[in-house]
This record gives C-alpha cells, structure tokens and sequence, in this order.
C-alpha cells in the first residue's frame, strides 16, 4: 500500500525536474499496462494543457509501432523506458527497436531515461550505460503507480501542474482517514456482499477526455479483483463505457439484459470549451429541434443524467460521480478515489489486491514457447 504516500513523497520529483532547461520537444514514453495506462490517461485528459508532445510505445504491434517510429525525431525527443520489474518483454522489445531503427546511441545518452524499480535488471541496465534513472518505491504496484515517477516525470516535464495534481490526491486521501468518506467503505462492502449477483461493473464515463482514464480503470479494477480465494475465483469484472457513444451499443443490454451489472456514472460538471447548437429547423427534422439554442455540455450531461434515470427505473444498481471541472485538483482526488475503493474492494472481498499471480503464469507459458 506504498501509494498512499506519494501525495508527498513524490513532490520532490516535481521539484526537481522543474528547475532543469528541458530541450526536448516530445517524450517518447516506452512502457506498457501499470506503466503507461495512468500516464496516458492524465495526457488525454490534459492534452490542450501540455507544452510538449507525449508518444505511448505500448503495443509490439508492427503496424502500429512502425507508424509512430516514422513521426519520431530522436534529435528532439526524449526517450522514457518505463518497466517497474525491469523484464517486461514488450518494453525492452520496443526499446531495442528503437535503438536499432532511430540508431541510438546508449553510452552517457542525456535522451534516454529510465524508470524502474531500484536494482532491478533495467535499474542496473542503466548504470552500466550512465543513464538518468527514476525508481518506482518497491511497495508500489504498477497499477498503483500513475502519481510515482510513472506518471509524474513526463507529466512534469510536459508542463502539467503535477503538484495540484498531488495536493489533490493527498487531500481526498486525508479525509478518507478522517471517516469523512465513508460512501466509499459503504459502496466497497456493498460490491463485496453482492458479488455473485452483481458480479460485472461498469464505469459509463460522459467526456471523450475520460476514455483512455476508463482504460486505466479496467486495468487496476481487473487486475487487482480477479483473484484466487481458496479454491474458488472471485472479483468484480470492470467494463469501460463513454457516453453517449455507448448508449448505442450497451445501453439496451443494460436496461433489459441479465440483472448482473452495477454502474457508475462519470461526469463532468463544466467543461473547458463548449458549442452552442444552432437554433436551426431543418426540413423533415424537427425531431431534433428540442436541443437548439441548448449546448453540447448541456446536451451531454442530460443524456448522462436521463440513462442513469432509465437504469434507476429499470432497478440496474447505479451511483454517480461528478467533477466540477477537468483540472489537476480534481483529477488527483478522482484518482485516489478508485485506488481506495479498489483496496477496500479486495479488503472486503479477503483477497490481495496488489499481486498478479495470473498475468505471472501467462509470461512464463510465453517465455516457454521460444525456449
């Protein structure tokens, strides 16, 4: 449970990197799962805020990776290898491409970077070539890790203010232990005491800035549930959903499908820019004409509002959560939210929230096929 701790101990970071010249044009951020989903949430989520351009290398997919190499300076970028164990194969896979395709040079590079767990194989990897290396603390899951150099380096670096970033999420966890969050202890037992008949949650985030912090939700609600409990298997299956977009391929299996799903509805209260909907009457339709004069955000928002109704009435499980802006306070909070109600979660369920034996067994089974 290192995590709650990096509200703080983090904040040396950010005053570090913030009183270095920085160069770099783009960072090129090598990593994948616990790695790099928190980071990309934050970057979508804060894109129009950043000064400099964020590139994810996740996937050793060779169309996708071959596509993002050809729109890489490596005179201008900033490489980040990202693997809290220091062995992830598809890290240090994309790493060594890198260096073969953008011919990179390793001996004293001042643009590559590594961040890893301290002495693992990358952590030593490093040293032996005089590279710049940020530790992960050994107490933090990778999945917990988004507010640890993880998240917290290329975000600085991209000119994100990390320390509101910080403050908030050392503020949501402050009242937590002061029992002034007690709803999320209410909604863990909940999820725990209902868990064979609502075995499926699903996150129904309303922004298309929230799709990839959704993604990040998946990962640390799956990884950290799906678990062995004795002899049986237990844990809550995460679903991501961005509305309204998937009111119109998930919403009707919600409603009328089988009674095993809670959700929770994700929204934002004001968004940065908004577009007025033109008070125009089209011929044949007029149908629509309800919304002129309205906005999008408004729009947006009762759609939000209307499918919780719809679901509330159908008897479908259903809570919600609203931030007032899209701002670093607000997502620090937001993010500290989820690791505490994933902690109490498997707390309440009696299994450990922090390993992965499953993921461990299907690295070892890979390793095996090309031995």
């Amino acid at each position: 449970m290192g995590y709650y701790s990096l509200p703080e101990s983090s904040r040396g970071l950010v005053e570090e990197l913030k009183g270095e010249e920085f160069t770099f044009t783009t960072i090129v951020h090598i990593g994948i799962g616990g790695s790099s989903l928190g980071p990309k949430a934050l970057s979508a989520l804060f894109r129009e805020r950043l000064s400099k351009e964020i590139v994810f290398l996740e996937n050793p997919d060779p169309v996708d990776l071959g596509g993002k190499l050809e729109g890489i300076d490596p005179q201008s970028s900033l490489f980040l290898v990202v693997s809290k164990s220091g062995t992830t194969i598809e890290t240090l896979t994309i790493f060594k491409i890198l260096l073969k395709t953008l011919d990179l040079q390793l001996e004293g590079a001042p643009n590559i970077w590594t961040i890893t767990e301290e002495g693992s194989p990358l952590d030593r990897f490093a040293a032996t070539y005089g590279l710049r290396s940020f530790h992960i603390p050994k107490e933090v899951g990778g999945r917990f890790s988004v507010l640890s150099s993880v998240g917290i380096v290329p975000l600085t670096l991209a000119g994100l203010d990390t320390l509101h970033l910080l403050e908030g999420a050392g503020e949501f966890r402050d009242r937590f232990f002061r029992r002034e969050e007690d709803h999320l202890l209410h909604k863990a037992l909940f999820y725990s005491l209902n868990a064979r008949r609502y075995p499926i949650n699903v996150l129904f985030s309303y922004a298309s800035e929230l799709e990839e912090f959704t993604k990040w939700y998946v990962q640390l609600w799956g990884e950290s549930l799906g678990k062995r409990r004795g002899g049986e298997g237990v844990g809550l299956t995460p679903v991501g959903l961005l509305g309204t977009i998937d009111q119109h391929s998930f919403l009707q299996l919600l409603i009328e499908g089988p009674r095993d799903k809670t959700v929770t509805f994700l929204k934002v209260g004001h968004f940065n820019t908004d577009l007025e909907i033109p008070d125009l009457h089209l011929p044949h339709l007029d149908r629509s004409d309800f919304v002129n004069g309205s906005t999008l955000s408004t729009l947006l928002n009762r759609e939000c509002d209307a499918t919780r109704e719809a679901l509330t009435r159908s008897q479908v499980p259903n809570d919600l959560i609203e931030i007032e802006r899209i701002e670093e306070r607000a997502v620090g909070e937001l993010i500290f939210y989820f690791e505490l109600l994933t902690s109490a979660t498997a707390l309440a369920l009696g299994i450990d929230a922090y390993n992965q034996p499953g993921v461990e067994l299907g690295k070892r089974i890979l390793r095996e096929s090309f031995l």
